[in-house]
């Protein structure tokens, strides 16, 4: 058997010792929580032991919590996870599920705010607007493994712009490039503003009247409906202009790309965790650690 804490470091989990520790103290209670309501579900009643007697886990929650971390941040196919940790591979399966969506769920942390979380769209803006945070918005993609033959909606996950399959997920982050919110990854046919208005993003802006979100020349249609709050960089100039004209377009455009590179310091960040760079598994299961991974990355730069 590996040494265990040996597989704890932060060079196989991506994250430090403390947010470790921080994460099993917050994760413990509501693992411990969902295994006793499935338990109760399956007996119909309530149990009959006392509480600690019977069969004891095969791999307890700290080591599940570890192998999910090392499977999120490299890649780690479940067979070897599970030789390192000498269990079944079906008790490692369902291990890496189970959390992985206990730290989709947990929401994206706030600068400098400890115990408030963000978990939707609307405590973003809410956010943005009492604190007078400027947001940045920006979408990437993913690589996918191809749709099966004769499936539908096949061809919605061909990318125009990358040549791929891919899934698209929107992200917004704030000034210092700190992630607070990402969507349900979509497929990647679709356009960037329309994956915006989608998921929201256009009722967010008539909704919360003093929040900007600067934006790059692929939502200029979002820009057109919300021409105040959704900021884009300013459109080229006719053929012809003064000289004057254009040394003001290109420091306005300089000026607003400078602003907006914190989001993509953000996609950038995601990418070094190996599962997102290409996606070789289910689809279905690529949203929950899309997720995770932006939740994890959120805790980590909440003091930056």
């Amino acid at each position: 058997m590996a040494d265990r804490s040996v597989l704890a470091h932060p060079l196989f989990t991506g994250i430090s010792t403390a947010h470790l520790s921080s994460l099993l103290a917050e994760l413990a209670r509501p693992w411990v929580v969902g295994v006793e309501g499935r338990r109760h579900q399956v007996r119909g009643g309530a149990r009959k032991r006392a509480p600690g007697a019977g069969a004891r886990h095969q791999l307890v929650f700290v080591d599940r919590l570890v192998a999910t971390l090392i499977h999120l941040r490299h890649d780690l196919p479940h067979a070897v996870l599970t030789l390192l940790y000498e269990v079944d591979r079906s008790t490692m399966t369902c291990a890496v599920g189970e959390v992985r969506r206990l730290l989709a769920v947990r929401g994206f942390a706030v600068p400098d705010q400890p115990g408030v979380r963000l978990r939707t769209l609307e405590d973003v803006f809410a956010y943005a607007q009492a604190e007078g945070v400027q947001l940045r918005l920006d979408a990437t993609e993913i690589q996918v493994r191809r749709p099966a033959a004769g499936r539908g909606g096949r061809r919605a996950f061909v990318s125009g712009k990358k040549k791929q399959n891919t899934m698209k997920a929107t992200v917004i982050a704030d000034d210092q490039g700190r992630i607070l919110w990402t969507d349900a990854l979509r497929p990647g046919r679709m356009h960037d503003a329309t994956a915006a208005r989608t998921a929201g993003i256009g009722r967010c802006l008539d909704h919360f009247d003093l929040v900007q979100v600067l934006l790059d020349d692929g939502y200029l249609g979002l820009s057109r409906d919300h021409h105040v709050k959704a900021l884009t960089p300013p459109r080229k100039l006719r053929p012809g202009a003064i000289a004057p004209l254009v040394e003001l377009r290109e420091r306005q455009r300089h000026d607003h790309s400078s602003q907006r590179i914190t989001v993509e310091h953000a996609l950038a960040d995601h990418k070094r965790w190996k599962q997102l760079q290409r996606w070789i598994h289910r689809r279905d299961r690529l949203p929950d650690t899309y997720q995770a991974v932006g939740v994890l990355i959120s805790d980590r730069t909440t003091t930056a």
